[in-house]
This record gives structure tokens, sequence and C-alpha cells, in this order.
């Protein structure tokens, strides 16, 4: 589509038109010839004196081109553009944390993949946190993989390819032994504090009870809540296990709680699928989108035409063959012919 940015410009068409009726034309004074019969030349002549200033007029083809090139100028100064087609882009609305347990227990191989082969824990948790990234278009995605201690392995990030490839590669233990589910979350609440959008969702997959956080999880879990964080709490661990591979349900459930969230126990890859296709349905959201239409500049246009004609205009009168007498005429002014 063409259009003007500033179409009021072309207020400024008439302006040329109305300095010349207006403004007083040039005069300028030249000596004249004084003759003792002047008398006997205006009768022999047959013209009446008169007072005038010859004034010349500009060939009618010179005129329509300088009216032209101010036409183009003007148009230039109104900068035209030709405005492209709307790109629509999709603003993220939702931040998605993802906290990985890492711990040694999620080698126990007790899930299998869809073909029916054993795997360990965080193996079948790969599989399926992958296609539950596929479908998380318009949402942001980080990571914390964590362990006796937890990390950022990648920060919110639009790039969701890019967080499938990290996921790949985690491997149990990279982050210790143990288990430091209270760190996890206190980290989480520092990553959503840069946060600009408004839901904020963190899901954690763990199959042990914390055993090296400095932050007892249910008050981490309070803080969460007073930023609009909410928790999801995926269990993969055995509840009837002792030591460090027990599952402390009760205080998932008690983190799920209090900041609105909603815990999940996982016995196996099917469990395990059907709880990421609930956690779809809790979490649905409406995509925010933007639109813009790129503009082209077409300046330089009307600028090259106002170019070419004033080199056409010097090309005609170089050729032209002048006509002295076809280019005059009279107007008043206050000398008189023949003085």
């Amino acid at each position: 589509m063409f259009s003007f940015s500033y179409i009021w410009l072309f207020l400024l068409l008439p302006l040329p038109y109305l300095c010349r009726k207006l403004a007083r034309p040039y005069q300028e004074e030249r000596p004249a010839i004084q003759t003792p019969f002047f008398e006997e030349l205006v009768e022999l002549s047959g013209q009446e004196p008169r007072s005038g200033s010859i004034v010349r007029k500009q060939p009618r083809l010179n005129q329509i081109l300088i009216t032209l090139c101010w036409i183009l100028l003007v148009a230039a100064l109104a900068r035209p553009q030709w405005i492209e087609q709307p790109l629509v882009k999709e603003i993220p609305t939702r931040d998605l944390l993802l906290g990985i347990d890492l711990s040694g227990s999620m080698s126990t191989e007790d899930f299998s993949t869809k073909s029916g082969q054993k795997v360990n824990r965080l193996a079948a948790v790969k599989e399926v946190m992958d296609d539950f990234l596929k479908r998380r278009s318009g949402d942001r995605a980080g990571f914390i993989f964590f362990g006796s201690a937890p990390f950022i392995q990648a920060p919110f990030t639009e790039d969701l390819e890019l967080c499938r490839e990290l996921l790949k590669e985690a491997q149990v233990d990279m982050a210790g032994p143990k288990t430091a589910f209270g760190d996890t979350i206190g980290l989480a609440i520092n990553m959503f504090k840069e946060s600009p959008v408004k839901d904020k969702l963190l899901i954690v997959l763990t199959d042990g009870n914390d055993t090296s956080s400095k932050v007892e999880p249910v008050k981490a879990a309070q803080i969460a809540a007073d930023n609009d964080i909410v928790i999801y709490c995926v269990a993969v661990g055995d509840s009837q296990a002792a030591g460090e591979e027990k599952l402390d349900e009760k205080t998932l459930k008690n983190v799920a709680k209090i900041t609105g969230g909603h815990y999940f126990w996982a016995g196996d890859r099917q469990e395990l699928e059907k709880i990421y296709e609930k956690i779809d349905e809790l979490s649905t959201h409406e995509i925010e989108t933007i639109s813009y239409r790129p503009k082209r500049d077409l300046y330089y246009w009307p600028l090259g035409m106002v170019v070419l004609l004033s080199l056409l205009m010097n090309l005609f009168r170089v050729i032209k063959v002048k006509h002295p007498t076809s280019n005059v005429q009279h107007s008043t002014s206050n000398k008189k012919s023949g003085q």
C-alpha cells in the first residue's frame, strides 16, 4: 500500500503562485539614450509612449517543467512510503521453568519406552518432556538441573529447539547424587524476578526427598507464592523406599498447594505421559500476537525525477533557437520608455 507520512506538506503546492502574485517584480534601472528629436521618432513610428518595463516571459515548456519539479520536491518532502504486508509475531505470555532432578536415583530402570524397552527414569522423562516442549508454542522455557545443588542449564528463551537439545544432554549425577529441592525453588524465584510476563509456572520433576537444601522446600514455596509463581510437582520415585531415595509426598503436595499448583505421581512412563497431558489442560492460555508492517521509503524516486527534469531544461535552453520579439511583454513600472 502506498502512502505519505507527511501528507499535510502538499499545502505548500500553491506557495510559488502566491509569491509570484503578491511579491513585487524585480526592477533594475538602466541608462536611457536621450534624443532631441524624440517627438519626431514617435510620430514616425506610430507608437504611443507610455511608462513600462520589460519582463521576460518563460517559454511554456519551461513553465511546465518548473511546475513539475516543484510538485515532485513537495512529494519527496511528504515522505512517500510503500507499506508491506503485516508481519505477525507471537509474544510469549508465560514463562515455563522446568526443574529436572539428576540425582543418583534417577538411574533406576523402572520405566519403559514406547517400544517397551526398559530404561531409567531420566531417559523416560527426556522422551516425555521432548514431546511436551514440542507443544509449547507461545511460551518461553528454561531449565534448572539439580542434584546436590541446583544450577541454571538454560535461561528463559523462545528457542525451544535449544531447550530440547540441552535436555538430551542431561546425565544422571551431573549435579551431584543428593537432592536440593528447596534450593531449586529459591533459584527459580531469582530467575522469575527478571521475567516480564504475568504467568509464571515451575514444573519440578523429582524422585527423592530433600537431603541437601539450605532452605526448606515449604518456606521456599511460600516465597514463590508471594511472587505469583505456580509450582507443579511431578513425583517419579517410590514412596515405599527408604533413605535418600524415599519420596517425600507430603512435602511435594504442600509445595503445590501453597503456590496454587498441583501434585502428580507417575508410576511408569504411561502415567508420566498422562500427567503432562493434564498439565497442558491446566495451563492453557491465550497467545498474544503483534503485527508490524514494514515501510520502505520512496523519496528518492521524485528527487531523481527532479534531477532529470532539471537536466532536460538546461538541455532545451542550449539547443533552443531564441526569438527575442516573442519573449517580452509590457507591464506597469515607474520608468518611462525612451527616457
